[in-house]
């Protein structure tokens, strides 16, 4: 059966079709955010014929203009395409609870054995890997974010920013704005945009460690959810400066090793947050860091569902996805470096990190073998030992 020309459905789709499709895509989606939307294209277009191509691309580009895990909210759009309400939450559940699920026995595992030299001896051979694919995933959205020159200078001028240790929050915003500003001011002199840079310096980091509450850790990860535009490892620099810097929950080296915790299981990197919540509040915290992470996602998608033609035609919101997405470069381009330095922490760590970078580059080789290959790496080392 063929969608409606309208992209709209032609038929009701039970609750039980989407949640066992969308609990499966959760369980085996690997690869990035990129990935996993490919492969609800071909389920939800090809295969089902749910949407029309024409309203796929509508959906693909309002989750483009809204914070949050991209291929989390595609799931809750078609959820939404399909049974309003009912399908919006049960899409996106399933296809966050099999990461969920996984990336919490991770979290486990590492409270409980992450201290013995086998553990840290696979985090090891990881973690220069996860920077490898940081890169790649930099290297790839680079040329898309800044295609004009323009967008080059203001690029540069949130990396600066992010370097010098201002708010994410207002390079992100500040950049979209200025974007917005460039658009409308491009007949115009160039030099006058100086005059509009944001300057909106924030503290940094507090100056003791904060008390660990599910109530405050439940609203770190609202926040979170709620502002975080680009690619899913943009979460490195939010983690990092409210986690690291202004809470001090944690340290370089538990980030990494919850990002790579992420990274090696299906699904949104964005479960990230369940690792991190059970390292700091067991499986209490991971279902409340959880829930704060993805929870926006779930309204911003019921909000803008039904503007998304209005939003995909409207040239100020693109010209301010333009500005963030490039400042959102920014900022990963930034956290990558500062990372860099828990990572490569010898020769080895450093060879493995370039020959994870060159394979993801030039020989396009998936990251998830790059990341159980660094495990492998880092094991047989300690065995050799």
């Amino acid at each position: 059966m063929k969608p409606r020309s309208d992209g709209g459905p032609v038929s009701r789709t039970s609750l039980a079709e989407l949640a066992a499709l969308f609990f499966r895509l959760g369980a085996t989606a690997f690869g990035g955010p990129a990935a996993h939307i490919a492969m609800m294209r071909d389920e939800v277009v090809h295969r089902r014929g749910w949407l029309s191509d024409e309203h796929f691309l509508d959906l693909l580009g309002a989750t483009n203009l809204i914070p949050g895990p991209n291929s989390t909210e595609m799931a809750i759009h078609v959820g939404w395409a399909r049974r309003r309400w009912a399908g919006l939450v049960v899409a996106g559940v399933s296809f966050i609870v099999p990461a969920m699920v996984m990336t919490g026995a991770l979290g486990w595992g590492y409270v409980r054995y992450g201290k013995l030299p086998q553990t840290a001896a696979l985090l090891w051979g990881v973690k220069p890997v996860i920077l490898a694919v940081v890169v790649q995933a930099i290297w790839k959205l680079a040329p898309v974010a800044a295609r004009t020159w323009s967008l080059r200078g203001l690029g540069v001028a949130a990396l600066a920013a992010a370097a010098c240790g201002l708010d994410e929050l207002a390079i992100l915003f500040g950049a979209g704005v200025v974007a917005v500003t460039m658009r409308r001011l491009a007949r115009r002199d160039a030099g006058r945009l100086s005059q509009l840079l944001p300057a909106v310096p924030v503290a940094a980091a507090a100056a003791a460690a904060a008390t660990v509450t599910l109530s405050g850790l439940f609203w770190v990860f609202v926040k979170i959810g709620s502002v975080l535009f680009g690619s899913g490892y943009v979460l490195l620099a939010f983690l990092r400066a409210d986690l690291v810097q202004r809470l001090r929950w944690l340290t370089e080296t538990q980030l990494i090793d919850a990002i790579a915790a992420g990274q090696v299981t299906p699904g949104p990197v964005f479960t990230t947050a369940t690792f991190i919540g059970y390292l700091l509040a067991g499986p209490a915290g991971a279902l409340i860091a959880t829930a704060g992470i993805f929870l926006p996602a779930f309204v911003f998608v019921a909000l803008s569902g039904p503007l998304v033609p209005r939003l995909r035609a409207s040239p100020v919101a693109g010209a301010f996805l333009d500005g963030v997405n490039v400042a959102s470069l920014a900022l990963m381009a930034v956290v990558t470096a500062q990372l860099g330095r828990a990572a490569v922490v010898d020769v080895p760590t450093a060879l493995l990190a370039i020959a994870a970078a060159v394979a993801l580059l030039r020989f396009k080789v998936n990251s998830t073998w790059l990341v159980l290959a660094g495990a492998a790496v880092g094991l047989a080392a300690h065995l050799i030992r």
